[in-house]
């Protein structure tokens, strides 16, 4: 840290941007937290809510508008701003309108925080980073997706929950798409130093086979659908992983997060945005890790980037 106070804009106001900015002033992550949105009242609404606790954290001020300069001087802007889903529409018809937002957002942002990191959040994450890259003409260091920074969460909570462990003891990582061509790579996970490939099972413990693995990996890739089927948007979990992703950026911790940049360097990966272990730091997504890879892991890694470079076409990008 340069020791002057940090400033995190949020762009959008909606489920998730909101749990960004609660859990972002919980933990003291900036001296600054604003939030844009076109709706002003929605927005005045939601500063005014959030001011009414800061007596509760970290010393904090929180602002917010309908106009772009209130993400003036930003060290750390996360895009959280999506086209609402309407009756019928598909999920692709959602991604083409969401990537139009950034197109009309973001030159705006970046004309007041030129400086800024940038991570997007909307979904489909790695599309819109993609296209949001494009718009910007930002490096990708600068401007990045949250990527699989929550899958890997919830794989790490999966494996802790059926093996017996707390989740901090377990290392395992969600490559690829943050979706359903995701790939969790088992060959190196590790419970404690232990690789997951060679562990005996605690006392009174079912084993990690292949059933359990297979179990765990359709849960992480189906775990949205369930949430968003009964509360109708996922949100908390997002916004703790979203503002773990900035504290490592404002904390210049390089910490290694699966964050979604494009992948060069990496044969059959160049053109697309798809999450590998990334060192995160100051500097925003720096260095990727060269992680072994078994072959399915790597044929998996291939269909992901496969999957996304189809999307990306639809869209022209």
């Amino acid at each position: 840290m340069d020791g002057r106070p940090t400033k995190l804009a949020i762009i959008g106001a909606g489920a998730v941007g909101t749990a960004i900015a609660y859990s972002a002033l919980i933990r003291g992550v900036a001296r600054t937290v604003a939030l844009l949105d076109i709706k002003a009242t929605k927005v005045t609404a939601e500063v005014l809510d959030l001011s009414h606790g800061l007596e509760f954290v970290p010393r904090a001020d929180i602002i917010g508008s309908d106009d772009v300069s209130v993400c003036a001087g930003a060290d750390v802007v996360v895009f959280t701003a999506g086209a609402k889903q309407k009756p019928g529409q598909s999920r692709l018809e959602l991604a083409e309108a969401t990537i139009g937002l950034t197109r009309s957002i973001l030159p705006g942002v970046l004309e007041v925080a030129p400086n800024a990191i940038y991570l997007m959040v909307t979904n489909p994450v790695d599309v819109v980073t993609y296209a949001a890259q494009r718009v910007t003409g930002l490096p990708s260091n600068r401007l990045f997706g949250s990527g699989t920074v929550l899958d890997s969460s919830r794989l790490r909570f999966l494996i802790a929950q059926h093996c017996g462990v707390a989740v901090q003891s377990v290392h395992s990582y969600i490559v690829g798409e943050h979706g359903d061509s995701e790939i969790p790579l088992w060959s190196s996970a590790t419970i404690g130093g232990v690789p997951l490939t060679s562990w005996k099972a605690l006392p009174g413990r079912p084993a990690m086979d292949s059933v359990a693995r297979e179990r765990i990996r359709s849960e992480v890739v189906h775990a949205a659908y369930a949430i968003i089927e009964g509360k109708g948007a996922t949100n908390y979990a997002i916004g703790l992983a979203a503002t773990r992703i900035v504290e490592a950026v404002l904390g210049d911790e390089h910490r290694v997060l699966p964050v979604s940049t494009v992948a060069s360097g990496f044969p059959g990966l160049e053109d697309v945005c798809l999450s590998l272990p990334t060192v995160v730091d100051r500097g925003g997504a720096q260095t990727r890790l060269e992680v072994p890879l078994s072959p399915d892991e790597e044929a998996g890694l291939l269909v992901s980037a496969e999957t996304l470079r189809g999307m990306q076409a639809r869209f022209g990008l």
